[in-house]
């Protein structure tokens, strides 16, 4: 085995056994002797540190730019806010106007009937025909259904015949009287000696016996002919009629149904109808308003949605001058004509009523200041300035309120004033035409 040679590693490829034909030394003769460069151009180092230097002279440059740039935009946010707080403030205003229409408090309510009833039979008997149904407009005094009553023609025939047998009754007991009447008047026109005087008497007692037996018999007559009378009543009520003009809201009959006299629980009705011309609407008062709509007369607006849609005339009937302990509500009842029928018993409306005036001015509920010592509005002078005046509210109608005194029609009163702003203090108002918009309107 040949020794280890450092200069070819154990890696080198074993020369062949052709080995004088190998070119391995030509090869490393001609890279011994190739021109490889011994030193660098001294302008590439010049231009490189000229690079640096521009690359960060362009950096150096920037810099100071933002600072600049920084700089100015901090001295124009500090002289815009030193600016802004040197001038007045802006303030939204609006005009104090004299309070000229009462205010509208709308209320929910529910319609009623005018009057509503359950129609019963007031004869037993069958259905032998029904006239009208549900929705139909009846007239009071018109049929409505005709009940069959074979007990009751059966009964009314049984108390004819007994009146016919009670008058005839009285006839015999006329002519006993007669006969009874005339006797008698003989025997007591008779001499005395002719006839005694227990024939006398007894004359005169049957004369008696046969007006008591006469007075009996008509008294008889007269009761079988009552009875007579009280079922020739009750076949008109074979006929079941309408108690007043209205409209049918439910049946509960049909052709062959037993019906029984009476409204007890164990019998049925035959109609429901309503009269819904004029209509009630109930309407539940609060208290604080109670006092205003005590009195019948007052005008209210009925509005209702739906189908049905529309405003309505109404107005208070009548109400039930006491407050409910619970609700702290009174019951009022509007009356509203109906003649076309357009709202129906039960349905839910709105009712607005016209409140009568409490005070002198109305301004929006957003001038108002509610502090410790009481209730405030900001006004701006003619020159700009603020002045807070106390003020008493007469009626407070959520977003506009009326007031009773501290304010007076045409004041420029401040809406929403912030709390940094002092009495005295200038400010400037955003809309000088505020005064032409509606009160309270928003921008």
């Amino acid at each position: 085995m040949p020794p280890h040679d450092p200069e070819h590693p154990a890696t080198s490829p074993p020369l062949s056994e052709d080995s004088s034909h190998s070119t391995y030394p030509d090869d490393v003769s001609r890279a011994e002797h190739d021109d490889v460069p011994t030193h660098f151009d001294p302008e590439t180092g010049r231009r490189t540190k000229r690079g640096v230097g521009i690359a960060v002279a362009f950096l150096m440059a920037c810099f100071l730019l933002v600072i600049v740039v920084r700089y100015f935009h901090a001295y124009a946010v500090a002289k815009a806010g030193e600016t802004a707080y040197l001038m007045p403030p802006p303030v939204d205003v609006v005009i104090a106007r004299p309070a000229t229409v009462g205010q509208d408090l709308v209320l929910p309510g529910e319609t009623a009937a005018w009057y509503e009833t359950t129609i019963y039979a007031r004869v037993n008997g069958y259905v032998a025909k029904w006239l009208v149904d549900i929705g139909d407009h009846v007239k009071k005094g018109q049929a409505l259904a005709i009940i069959e009553t074979p007990e009751l023609d059966a009964e009314l025939e049984a108390a004819r015949a007994q009146l016919k047998a009670a008058q005839a009754q009285v006839a015999a007991r006329a002519a006993e009287a007669a006969f009874s009447k005339t006797t008698n008047e003989r025997w007591r026109d008779s001499p005395k000696g002719v006839v005694s005087e227990q024939e006398r008497e007894s004359k005169k007692a049957d004369y008696e016996s046969s007006e008591a037996r006469l007075y009996a018999a008509n008294a008889q007559v007269a009761l079988d002919k009552s009875k007579v009378d009280q079922y020739n009543a009750l076949t008109e009520f074979k006929q079941v009629k309408a108690p007043f003009d209205g409209t049918i809201t439910e049946r509960k009959i049909d052709v062959g149904n037993l019906v029984t006299a009476g409204s007890g629980s164990t019998t049925t009705s035959l109609y429901r109808m309503a009269q819904t011309d004029p209509l009630r609407i109930f309407v539940d008062v609060p208290q604080s308003a109670a006092g205003e709509l005590m009195n019948a007369g007052v005008p209210a607006e009925i509005r209702a949605t739906g189908a049905v849609g529309g405003v309505f005339a109404g107005k208070i009937a009548r109400s039930a001058e006491s407050i409910n302990a619970q609700a702290r509500t009174m019951r009022v009842e509007v009356d509203m004509p109906n003649a076309n029928h357009v709202l129906v018993p039960g349905m839910y409306v709105n009712i607005a009523f016209k409140l009568p005036l409490r005070g002198s001015v109305e301004v929006p509920a957003a001038a108002l200041i509610f502090r410790a010592s009481g209730t405030q509005v900001a006004q701006v002078d003619a020159s700009g300035k603020i002045q807070f005046n106390d003020v008493l509210i007469a009626r407070d109608n959520g977003s506009l309120v009326e007031l009773a005194s501290g304010v007076k029609p045409g004041d420029r009163l401040v809406l929403n004033i912030s709390s940094q702003i002092a009495s005295g203090q200038t400010v400037a108002v955003n809309e000088p035409d505020v005064a032409d918009k509606p009160l309270g309107a928003k921008r």
